[in-house]
């Protein structure tokens, strides 16, 4: 016999569901919005995994993925004042080129993404601003706050 309270949990257990199914995408869409496409898709991919990995165990620990980003924030602040200007911001650099990937270097330096991690909008990036803003990054892809990011974490797929 079909009831009230039967429709009533039937249209709970859709919405569930449906929570359930879109999670993946609310968090993809979480980390495009908050940075860039371009700099999520170069992110997210098995070849920048393995360049962030430093054990080679197969997941992005918080700490693997900060000591990362402070290589990369010294090979961006190129006069080293631990600030960094748009010119140094945007400026082209083989050594990104060999130490991250080519679609990840693009991604990250653009007027864009430089505006969205400048949290004081003083158009500069300071070494604080910088990595508190890699920090969130990385929340995103460690939604169960575990401290790691295995590749379904970290690649986007299938969360």
């Amino acid at each position: 016999m079909f009831t009230l309270a039967t429709a009533r949990r039937m249209r709970a257990v859709a919405a569930v569901a449906a929570t359930l199914i879109c999670a993946p995408f609310a968090l993809a869409d979480d980390m495009v919005s908050f940075a860039t496409g371009g700099y999520a898709s170069g992110l997210r991919t098995g070849d920048m995994m393995k360049k962030i990995d430093a054990n080679k165990d197969g997941m992005v620990s918080r700490d693997e993925w900060v000591a990362y980003q402070e290589q990369v924030f010294v090979m961006l602040d190129k006069d080293k004042t631990m600030v960094i200007d748009e010119g140094e911001f945007l400026a082209p650099s083989s050594e990104m080129a060999a130490f991250a990937t080519g679609g990840y270097a693009r991604g990250l330096q653009s007027k864009e993404m430089m505006s969205k991690i400048d949290a004081n909008k003083d158009g500069r990036v300071s070494h604080d601003e910088y990595i508190a803003y890699q920090v969130e990054v990385f929340e995103m892809m460690d939604p169960g706050h575990s401290g790691m990011a295995g590749p379904r974490e970290f690649l986007g797929k299938g969360l």
